[in-house]
């Protein structure tokens, strides 16, 4: 074990990149969450990141009671239009709605091996010469939320696949670190990343719509 110690919080993005580069050896890297717990499956997710033409291979995601956590495990890259009804509280109140669904992948069964845009971060396999092809993870992402969406995008555009494998499980429980953060900074952290992933990746009418949504969505968020 070679234990890292930083004097300052380096974020999800930067972390992950100095651990990564600290491994110039090892083809293939994986991403856990502290609160995260391996239980299977680690060698058949490396085997699957390694693959050629993979970027990435993501394992299935379960709650302490053993039940998948869907719509967090796996995700569609967010358009638009599902970001907007994300921030204005929208996909609570109907989370049925179709771009909600879409995004959250409704329907998608968790048993089965799947070629996916966007696994969770939290138990995630690297395939080291991908990452590094497309520029590792972005540390303007600070401290953390979509670094792991913006990762996967580019390596997928890149031409690069990012499996799925249901064998690979951790147990896995959620906010862990997001929970330590006072409320108005997870506020500022979470609008202010969101907004940068729109800026890089959407059109002009796209960022319009999701900024307009984020200023509607302060207001009750305020009160």
């Amino acid at each position: 074990v070679k234990v890292i110690a930083n004097d300052q919080n380096r974020g999800f993005a930067g972390g992950s990149n100095q651990g990564i580069g600290a491994l110039p050896h090892c083809s293939a890297v994986l991403l856990l969450n502290p609160d995260a717990e391996p239980l299977a499956g680690i060698e058949e997710l490396a085997s699957a990141a390694l693959s050629p033409g993979v970027g990435a291979a993501g394992g299935r995601l379960v709650s302490q009671d053993g039940r998948p956590q869907t719509g967090f495990n796996v995700r569609r890259f967010p358009t638009p239009a599902a970001l907007a009804c994300e921030v204005l509280g929208l996909n609570r109140l109907i989370p049925g709605n179709p771009w909600n669904r879409s995004w959250r992948m409704a329907g998608f069964d968790p048993d089965r091996p799947a070629d996916v845009d966007q696994p969770a971060g939290a138990f995630l396999m690297l395939n080291r010469d991908a990452w590094s092809a497309v520029g590792r993870f972005d540390e303007q992402f600070h401290p953390a939320w979509f670094e792991d969406v913006d990762l996967c995008l580019r390596l997928k555009q890149d031409g690069y696949v990012i499996r799925y494998v249901p064998d690979a499980v951790a147990r896995h429980i959620g906010g862990h670190s997001a929970s330590g953060l006072e409320w108005h900074k997870r506020q500022l952290f979470w609008y202010g990343n969101l907004l940068r992933f729109a800026e890089r990746h959407y059109s002009a009418a796209g960022r319009r719509l999701v900024a307009a949504a984020v200023m509607l969505g302060t207001v009750p968020r305020s009160l």
